[in-house]
Formats: C-alpha cells, structure tokens, sequence
C-alpha cells in the first residue's frame, strides 16, 4: 500500500510455499487477497513479490506475464519489489547455508537476478521505483580466495550496467539490494561500507553503481549484530550507500539461563540457519553458525546469566516479550525513527517473518492470514506514530 512521502508497504510472499508459477501465483490468490482484504480493500494493494528461479523463469513467459498483469489489474494489485534472496525451495526441506547458492561468484546468480529486473520492469507502475534484493555477496565459509570476490565484484557491475540499460528503455528507477546477514560475507554496515568501497574502485567515477546498488536493510540481521540503527543508518548515509529497501523483522533475544535454553531447542529447526551471536558483560562477541550449535556448547557450560543472545530467528512484529525471551523491536522502532527524520532515504518497506512454518505452537495458535493482519496492525500503527501514513 502507498503510505505518505511516497513510501511502499508490503508483506513478503516468501512466508508462503511456491517454487513454481502456478503454486506462486496460488499463494497469492488463496492468502494475499484474503489478506489485502482485510487491510486495504478499497485502495491499490502492495505485494512484496517472491520468486525463486523456476518461478521466475516460468513468468517470463510473455502470455502467462501478460495474464499475471492482468491479475494484478483485475485485483487492483501492484508489484513494486521482489525478494531475489533464494534461488530455489525455500519451504518443507532443508534450506540452512544453500539458500546463499548460487552466490554472487557464479553467472547463475547473475542471470537469475537479471531475469527478475526483466520481469519488475515490466510489473512496477509508472512513477513507482523497483527493488529487488539479494544474498550478501556469499556466505563467508564459501570464500576460499580473493578470486571470487573479484568475480562477484564484476557480476554486480553486470548487474548494474543490465539494470542502467532497463532503466533506460522503460524510464523506472530500478535498484539492488544486497542484504547483510550474520555469518556472511557483508554482516555488518562497516563490512558493507568497505565493499562498496572496492566496488567504486574497480570503476572510478561510475556513477551508475550509487544509482542502481545498495542495500536490503535487514531490521533482524543488523540487531542481531547489535548495531544501533542511528549508527548504521547514519554509516551508510555518510559513505553514500542507497538503502534500497527496509525489511520490518524482529529477531529474538534473551539471557541464556539454563531455562532459556531449555525453551529455545522449540526454535531450533532443520530447515532454515538460526546463527546466533552471544555478547558477554565486557562486550566480547561470540559467533554461532546455528542455534542447535550454541546450544550444543552452552548446555555443558555453567549458566552465563550476564551474557545475551541474539538469535536470527523472524519473529512477528507484535510478539510481546515473555518470562524467558524478548525481541529486538527496539531496533525496528529505531529504524522508524530514522526515517520520520529523513522520510526521502528509503521509499520501500517489506514486513519478512518468512519462518511461520517452524515457529513453535504456541506462536501460531492462529491461521497464516490472521498473523498477517496483526502485523500489519502493529506496522501501521507504528507509521501512523511517526507520521509516516
């Protein structure tokens, strides 16, 4: 939905099962419209649009693009980004560090991520920017050497340069996202900053990579690394990097009593990565690869009750605090903030708890729809705070 200062609101579709067309385009009859139905009936309807590769290659199909517009017409829907993260199934098997595969190393990355500009040329209105966001470069164990980070440096400049010429033959403002995430190979906005540094390197005075490359500001990942959204929103700023697109997500956070432990093996899946980074009282960092991980190493260890763990898990927005954990809202109403005090930064904004599937019982009580509704809820709420709607 379109908000004031010209800003997008939309949920992300990855939350639903879809690897082909048909089962894509079935998630969006069955669940997005029961949705839109209970939060924007009357106005054109956002939808934050998720395709792996065989969906992607499927839509551009000119006669099933064509039918898919029409659709969109017919429900007054409109596409203005689309989450280019995972490549292939994302639901009902294990996805954990595969979901980073292809990474930007490889052409098929490359392609993949053009295919989907090719289809957001032609699905975003007039008027209205399209942004498309992706892996972090890699996961940092794929990275043996600094030859494939100079490949993955000239696959994003081949990005760019098929971006710049979509731009050029349809007149919409297009833009990437790289999406930092712990363990991988940008986790942080500092690490972030200093490859958009090399990047300008490779081509001095190319001002197309500022126009057309940026970044998916996970509110869950960058919480997760306990940054502070001043901070981090002000870095990129300063070094100039477009945010392209803000995902609204809550990660969980806790002291880790033996109780707590206890309670989070009920986070701990076969499906997706739940990297978790411990702070001690002196502000030593500690890196996890998954939860079962830490749990494994913790649950032999005396109780570090002074410690806190960040856990990259998706929780709902409107999760309340309970006797064991909390969430990382904070930082998400910081990132509100920033934007209340610089509106024009960011014009695009997804709500991603992808993880509905595997979150505990007790956080699911209700139908995949009404979750939505209430975050949307909790979402508007917060904009209409700040002024932002």
């Amino acid at each position: 939905m379109k908000l004031k200062h010209g800003l997008h609101l939309a949920y992300c579709t990855n939350i639903h099962r879809g690897e082909t067309w048909p089962q894509t385009l079935d998630s969006l009859k069955q669940f997005t419209l029961a949705v839109r139905q209970k939060v924007c009936p009357d106005k054109p309807y956002a939808i934050g649009l998720r395709l792996g590769d065989t969906a992607a290659r499927e839509l551009a199909e000119p006669a099933t693009l064509f039918a898919f517009q029409k659709w969109l017409d017919a429900n007054q829907c409109y596409v203005f980004t689309i989450n280019g993260f995972p490549y292939g199934k994302f639901h009902g098997a294990r996805v954990k560090e595969q979901v980073y595969a292809p990474d930007w190393t490889t052409p098929e990355r490359l392609d993949y991520t053009n295919r989907l500009f090719d289809l957001l040329a032609q699905l975003v209105p007039d008027g209205v920017e399209g942004s498309v966001s992706t892996v972090p470069v890699s996961f940092k164990e794929f990275i043996r050497d600094e030859r494939q980070v100079r490949e993955a440096r000239a696959n994003l400049w081949r990005c760019v340069e098929h971006i710049e010429k979509l731009t050029r033959q349809t007149g919409k403002k297009l833009h990437l996202g790289l999406e930092p995430e712990p363990l991988c190979y940008l986790e942080t906005t500092a690490e972030t900053v200093k490859f958009f540094e090399q990047l300008r390197a490779d081509r001095p005075g190319d001002l197309r990579l500022d126009e057309h490359l940026g970044v998916n500001y996970d509110c869950c990942h960058l919480a997760v690394e306990y940054e502070h959204p001043r901070e981090a929103i002000g870095r990129l700023r300063q070094h100039g990097i477009k945010i392209s697109k803000i995902h609204l997500s809550s990660a969980l956070k806790l002291r880790p009593t033996a109780e707590a432990r206890q309670a989070l093996h009920a986070f701990a899946d076969d499906i997706y990565f739940h990297q978790v980074i411990a702070r001690a009282a002196d502000g030593t960092i500690t890196r996890h690869k998954d939860l079962d991980v830490a749990l494994a190493l913790h649950n032999h260890l005396p109780p570090r009750v002074d410690d806190e763990w960040r856990i990259h898990f998706h929780v709902p927005l409107h999760s309340p605090p309970t006797a064991l954990f909390d969430t990382t809202a904070d930082h998400l109403l910081g990132v509100l903030d920033e934007v209340r005090a610089h509106p024009q930064m960011c014009a695009h904004f997804e709500m991603e708890t992808y993880t509905w599937e595997v979150m505990p019982a007790e956080m699911k009580r209700r139908n995949v729809v009404d979750q939505l509704v209430s975050e949307y809820e909790w979402t508007l709420k917060e904009f209409s705070k700040r002024g932002l709607c």
